[in-house]
């Protein structure tokens, strides 16, 4: 019993903090660790870049190459938050067609393809009455195909599927430790600026 008592008595021993004891903050990552975390960051923002990029072209591709003049895909997109915790990427495409292409019809030839295929399509009119297209490929994934700003035009914009960024970076680039030495106050404005300053980066 007296064993038992002392074996209690040395548990509780361990389980309280000594009195007066100093809190160890955990170490701050050091300069490779941070660059390692870039890295890694900006090689998911290529991955999600090129998966959402592809699906444009592959929607460019259904167009007939007769009647299309050029294809300008953006190699800048934006960051738009999905919810609290995830983001989504966003781009276009635009294709130019020779003067008197008839748009319509090919939006809905593009249409047709992806309901054949099963994928969830959706279609309306936007305000100018153009004809348009949305294709979701799920988990926020989705493709707007209409008419484009000119009457020669189809623009194809674009939204990755929702992700997570990497942990300690932030949608303005910052890292948890900077945004702690310095408030992270942007207003809509310079917060833009930001995304696209860092988008640029990854668009490399």
């Amino acid at each position: 019993m007296a064993l038992l008592l002392l074996a209690g008595a040395v548990v509780l021993a361990g389980c309280a903090g000594s009195p007066g004891g100093t809190h160890i903050e955990p170490a701050a990552p050091t300069a490779t660790e941070a660059r390692e975390a870039s890295m890694e960051a900006e090689l998911a923002w290529q991955e999600v870049k090129a998966q959402t990029q592809a699906m444009e072209l592959e929607i460019a591709a259904l167009i007939p190459k007769d009647a299309v003049i050029s294809i300008d895909q953006k190699k800048k997109g934006m960051l738009l938050s999905c919810n609290s915790t995830h983001h989504k990427w966003k781009g276009s495409t635009t294709i130019t067609f020779v003067e008197g292409t008839n748009i319509e019809p090919i939006v809905k030839d593009i249409e047709a393809h992806y309901r054949t295929k099963g994928t969830k399509v959706s279609a309306d009119r936007n305000v100018d009455e153009d004809y348009r297209i949305q294709i979701d490929l799920g988990a926020g994934e989705n493709y707007i195909v209409a008419e484009g700003l000119a009457p020669n035009e189809i623009r194809i914009a674009s939204g990755s599927a929702c992700f997570t960024l990497a942990e300690g970076i932030y949608p303005g680039g910052f890292s948890r430790s900077h945004e702690q030495s310095q408030p992270h106050c942007l207003n809509n404005e310079d917060n833009v600026q930001v995304l696209r300053v860092m988008l640029g980066i990854v668009a490399r």
